[in-house]
């Protein structure tokens, strides 16, 4: 069976779906693999690299794709409308992997179940141990909460650590973390390694322990409804109206005393919530940084605009799109390892073939379309009463 790896084309996107080292594991369970050219130039894997590994450079997208039986991207294809229709090059039969953003683009499940492909989406991984290795939603959230804290550093106008000089002592920054998942844990690990000092909130109880681990401190209003504040895929879950005012109120006191705020608040499937507003980024120090990872998804801070830096009463407010994309090389070698890690498990028999066991609750819970239909509960359209 073939793999076939195109170049990602969507704006922002600086990823590629595998790198040499993972062409060499494919060819290991018999696949072979031909990668577009150029589709790792821009994370540092050039095209002689692909070919050393065992590769096939086809400069052609359509040619690569025409008799591809498993297609691995990064984010969904392009389609028809956007400018260049990679959906469409897609042979009908064919396996796609990727982050295919089901509940920001549904209309693309129509496409793939028309077309008889079989779409897996990768951020639907279940959160259960024997899937951490194909987690790429902890992968890229892990690197992009390290490199909100540089991109904070970046346009902060003062250090992060306390400096005793001859001049005099410079204090320590105080970073705020909003949100203690995978993102967040990490920019609490990296502002604490700068020197700062470190609070963090979260709405589940059970991120304490952790927050607390890294040397944070811990910042939250807790209720009855907090002990409920977390799905059973490890998700936070959204807040009642009356919970929300009261963290705001805990929120709004203590944003007064942060220099920087890293906003890295999501829930799966829903639009950000709204965690910073106007009135507290107006009582917040002159040259304090705001970073929202949220941005993309409307922002956790109500003044962030998406691809922009912006200076709202004093404080800057980044916006960076797709910041895992922004750490090309290290963002493509996890992915791609997450990517080969769930071929893996398609491939029990290490042949070159896909064999999918349907009753795997790692792969029900990913595919969204099969044999010509949407299969995924969350997505499929419920049937009329006969």
């Amino acid at each position: 069976m073939k793999i076939a790896v195109p170049k990602e084309r969507r704006p922002y996107e600086r990823r590629v779906a595998i790198t040499p080292d993972m062409v060499k594991k494919y060819r290991a369970l018999g696949y072979e693999v031909g990668v577009e050219a150029g589709a790792g130039s821009e994370a540092s894997y050039p095209d002689e690299q692909y070919a050393a590994a065992g590769a096939s450079i086809v400069p052609d997208t359509a040619v690569l794709l025409r008799d591809a039986d498993l297609v691995l991207k990064v984010q969904r294809p392009m389609s028809e409308g956007e400018g260049r229709n990679e959906l469409g090059l897609i042979r009908q039969g064919a396996v796609l992997i990727g982050m295919l953003n089901p509940y920001g683009a549904k209309a693309d499940l129509e496409s793939y179940a028309r077309n008889h492909i079989t779409a897996m989406s990768m951020e639907l991984v279940p959160r259960i141990t024997r899937a951490q290795a194909m987690d790429v939603l902890s992968s890229q959230s892990n690197l992009a909460g390290y490199k909100a804290v540089l991109d904070a550093a970046e346009q902060f106008g003062r250090a992060f650590p306390m400096m005793m000089t001859a001049a005099g002592t410079v204090p320590p920054a105080r970073v705020l973390v909003m949100g203690a998942g995978v993102a967040g844990l990490q920019a609490i690990a990296t502002a604490r390694r700068l020197g700062a000092i470190v609070s963090a909130t979260d709405v589940r109880p059970v991120a304490r322990e952790q927050v607390q681990s890294l040397g944070a401190t811990f910042v939250m209003v807790e209720n009855e409804e907090t002990k409920a504040a977390e799905t059973a895929g490890g998700y936070a879950k959204e807040m009642s109206e009356d919970y929300k005012r009261q963290q705001a109120a805990l929120i709004a006191e203590t944003i007064k005393k942060q220099d920087i705020v890293i906003c890295t608040a999501l829930i799966p499937g829903r639009a950000a919530p709204k965690l910073v507003t106007e009135e507290m980024l107006r009582t917040m120090k002159p040259g304090s940084v705001v970073v929202d990872l949220a941005v993309e998804q409307g922002g956790n801070c109500a003044l962030s605009e998406a691809g922009k830096v912006v200076d709202a009463h004093g404080v800057k407010i980044v916006g960076h799109r797709n910041v895992p994309s922004r750490i090309a090389v290290d963002a493509s070698a996890l992915y791609a390892r997450n990517l080969m890690n769930f071929v893996t498990l398609l491939t029990p028999k290490g042949e070159g073939r896909l064999i999918a066991d349907w009753k795997d609750e790692i792969v029900r819970g990913v595919t969204l379309t099969h044999d010509g239909a949407i299969v995924h509960p969350q997505f499929a359209q419920p049937k009329s009463p006969s």
